[in-house]
């Protein structure tokens, strides 16, 4: 698929479309923090649920109750260690997490006041003074002579591996990019998670110890599973999901066309976020929650977004539905498919859609100068082909309520393991989940590897 940087001369298709600091406001933070005194206020709206429905909505089990407690009496470094403990990404899945489906769903402030509690900024104001403190508030046990290799630095990966560190474990984290953090550092709005705190959160989350990271090392590339097997004690699979899948068309070489991860993560990066060269009007194929971001995202450069859907009903979370129809740069096309990408020029650049009604089988054509895809993932399942037990769609498996896998010794977790719900939170739990997994195995274990050999 072609990148859009490679556009040809096209006089809809420009960098700096709008002013610099214009866009760089624009992603400076789409909530902004809670003054101390905001968060006071706001922690003495919680009734302090004995039995909080709250924390039984968490993915993690954060002690709602008690963390919140904490700022409203001024206890704000125990506030931080309560959330802390159950989520070590409580800082970002304070900005990230969707708590509107979530906790503050759950919060009983819905029926009384009709508003819950801001449980996720409040987390966020809690955590975010913690990262910005010298030292680690958490302290590991003593050298155990394990080594485990945890591959993948995403949410699922670094949880597990700041857990086993925290029990004296060695851990060596294989990263294939060059920046460590997951969808965090590429695939999350930036107006949702600042690339700077996704870095500090991942600077502080290894400031255990014990903990090596080794970036730009891809698993099926620069060693296999079976390599590692060998030379650990513990094996841990967080590799998120590799792949994009497809619209099936023969898009050629079309300039204009890319896939909304890709887009995502290339803004992410970039140090000057106005530069990018986007086209006046742009299509977004997909209706889940990486198809709206994307064409929000997209609205801060194009002056038309359109969204393309197959049904006649988004499956992305509400917040984001909301945000989506209350912008008024962006339309949504329901029941529509595209089949073919129309190009024109040398080198042939984007010029339009062909799409078909799904109900009436209607054809139309729309011009556009740039088109994002974003109908899902796919996990990469020849990595394990024949090594690990896999479902058809090669998600891998795990025994029911653990992450242990088929192999003995080897455990999975984070977006590759989970099917049904793919987000930071679920996936750090699922990494924390992980760590006590291995911990019992290897604790049956006998002696290490540099032992045996």
């Amino acid at each position: 698929m072609a990148n859009p940087l490679d556009i040809a001369d096209n006089p809809d298709v420009k960098p700096y479309r709008r002013g610099g600091e214009e866009v760089a406001a624009d992603f400076a933070g789409l909530h902004p923090p809670l003054s101390p005194a905001a968060a006071q206020i706001e922690a003495n709206r919680c009734l302090f649920c004995f039995d909080a429905p709250c924390t039984a909505a968490c993915p993690t089990g954060i002690d709602v109750p008690g963390f919140i407690r904490g700022i409203a009496t001024g206890n704000l470094e125990g506030a931080a260690l309560a959330i802390l403990e159950a989520n070590i990404f409580g800082a970002s899945c304070g900005r990230v997490c969707p708590t509107e489906s979530l906790c503050e769903q759950a919060c009983v402030r819905h029926a009384d006041a009709g508003r819950p509690v801001a449980i996720g900024a409040l987390q966020y104001h809690a955590v975010e003074g913690m990262l910005a403190r010298a030292g680690h508030p958490f302290t590991a046990a003593a050298p155990s002579g394990r080594r485990v290799a945890v591959v993948g630095a995403g949410p699922a990966g670094l949880s597990c591996a700041h857990g086993l560190a925290r029990r004296g474990h060695g851990v060596d984290v294989f990263e294939a990019r060059e920046t460590p953090g997951g969808l965090n550092a590429y695939g999350v709005a930036a107006y949702n998670l600042p690339g700077a705190l996704a870095q500090r959160e991942v600077d502080f989350i290894l400031g255990i110890g014990g903990i090596t990271l080794l970036t730009g090392r891809a698993l099926g590339v620069d060693f296999t599973l079976a390599e590692l097997r060998r030379r650990y004690d513990a094996v841990f699979l967080g590799i998120g999901l590799g792949g994009v899948r497809a619209l099936g068309l023969d898009e050629g070489p079309l300039s204009g066309v890319e896939d909304a991860v890709s887009f995502i993560a290339r803004l992410r990066m970039a140090q000057d976020k106005a530069a990018l060269p986007i086209g006046r009007r742009v299509v977004v194929i997909g209706g889940g929650n990486t198809a709206v971001e994307e064409a929000l995202f997209l609205t801060h450069h194009a002056d038309q977004v359109t969204l393309i859907h197959r049904r006649d009903r988004l499956r992305a979370e509400r917040i984001l539905q909301e945000r989506l129809f209350a912008n008024p740069k962006i339309s949504v096309l329901w029941n529509k498919v595209v089949v073919d990408i129309l190009g024109s020029g040398q080198p042939e650049t984007v010029r339009g859609v062909l799409l078909r009604d799904t109900q009436t089988g209607a054809l139309s054509e729309l011009d556009v100068e740039g088109v994002f895809i974003a109908i899902g993932h796919t996990p990469n399942t020849a990595l394990f082909q024949g090594q690990l037990d896999m479902d058809e769609e090669g998600y891998i498996r795990t025994e029911p309520g653990s992450t242990r896998t088929s192999v003995p010794g080897v455990f999975a977790a984070g977006d590759v393991q989970d099917k049904i719900y793919r987000q930071a939170v679920t996936a750090a739990g699922s990494g924390c989940m992980a760590a006590l997994d291995a911990e019992k195995w290897l604790a049956t274990q006998p002696e290490t590897v540099s032992a045996a050999e």
